[in-house]
């Protein structure tokens, strides 16, 4: 996901609250107690979390000026104009680069430079509004997914075992879920509880995941167990369009409950993931939701295939087997 981070120097606290409740990952200031006082938040300062110099390097691009080195530390990258100064080539040569924007025009332009964009955008401006929009444009910079079909090839019970409720601190729209495989190669779209039914009230913050087993896709591409997923946690939200969104866990629930085995193909691709036998668990199929409790072979529910294994959830290049 793309970093929002905003520059409150010299100190303006009407921009910093509009910084905080926008959602700003991180605050530039002159001193980290400012922000402190205001809520929990990331601070780059000589005080700070993050230091200038050592964890984020600031640089001022010219047309003349080679392109400065940052080693591992995030790049900070401002100029006086986009246009005379290509991103393309700091965006080529390191994914650690925010650039410094002064409003939503800007950081549109950086986070579509050659399609991946910008790591993130440092916002500075005198203008609380302009926090607002710029936020909104890094947001909608989510990564799509490839998000394509899979036809059922096998739905069977395979007795109880444990499965994990995710509830989220957000309110989940109808078509949204979470993308969660029994293996790396394939991943299902599990949809939210979003659905009116005969047997209990919609809960849109929830996803009836899966067996504790399953890998869940998280924001920054890599996977985690769902039987790892803690409060706190960020997890990824997505649609069968494939847009993208991030999600904070705030409570995960495990209990014994009868399952289901669901296997699916795409191509080449296969995809398989345990979930519990409920009419309220549903995937999303070419026309809309199905329920797991009417789902059965040659339906098409929705899917990503990925071609790489995972090793402590992070994509690898090796031959690694899953069945």
């Amino acid at each position: 996901m793309k970093q929002f981070w905003v520059d409150v120097r010299p100190w303006n606290k009407e921009i910093a609250t509009a910084a905080i409740e926008a959602g700003a990952q991180a605050l530039v200031v002159g001193a980290a107690a400012d922000a402190r006082a205001l809520g929990r938040i990331t601070t780059i300062a000589p005080d700070g979390d993050l230091v200038p110099g050592t964890d984020v390097v600031f640089a001022e691009v010219t047309p003349d000026s080679p392109l400065p080195e940052a080693g591992r530390a995030t790049l900070v990258v401002s100029t006086s104009d986009w246009t005379i100064i290509p991103l393309e080539n700091l965006v080529a040569a390191s994914d650690r680069v925010v650039a410094v924007v002064r409003n939503a025009e800007e950081a549109k332009l950086a986070l579509g430079i050659l399609e991946k964009g910008v790591a993130g955008v440092l916002l500075q401006t005198g203008d609380p509004l302009e926090v607002g929009r710029v936020a909104a444009a890094v947001q909608a910079e989510s990564p799509r997914l490839a998000i394509v079909p899979f036809t059922v090839t096998a739905v069977r019970q395979i007795g109880m075992g444990d499965r994990a409720c995710i509830d989220t601190c957000s309110l989940l729209a109808e078509g949204e879920g979470m993308l969660l495989g029994n293996t790396s190669s394939g991943f299902l779209l599990v949809l939210a509880e979003t659905a009116e039914n005969p047997y209990v009230a919609p809960r849109p913050f929830r996803v009836n995941a899966g067996a504790v087993h399953a890998y869940l896709l998280r924001p920054d591409g890599r996977t985690s167990y769902l039987s790892e997923v803690r409060a706190g946690d960020a997890v990824l939200v997505a649609d069968a369009t494939g847009a993208t969104a991030e999600a904070a866990v705030g409570r995960v629930k495990i209990e014994r409950r009868p399952l289901l085995l669901v296997e699916a193909g795409a191509g080449n691709a296969k995809a398989g993931l345990v979930l519990q036998n409920a009419e309220t668990v549903r995937l999303m199929g070419q026309s809309g939701p199905i329920s797991v409790a009417a789902l059965k072979e040659g339906d098409v529910v929705m899917g990503c295939a990925m071609a790489k294994g995972r090793h402590f959830g992070m994509a690898v290049e090796e031959t690694i087997t899953e069945t």
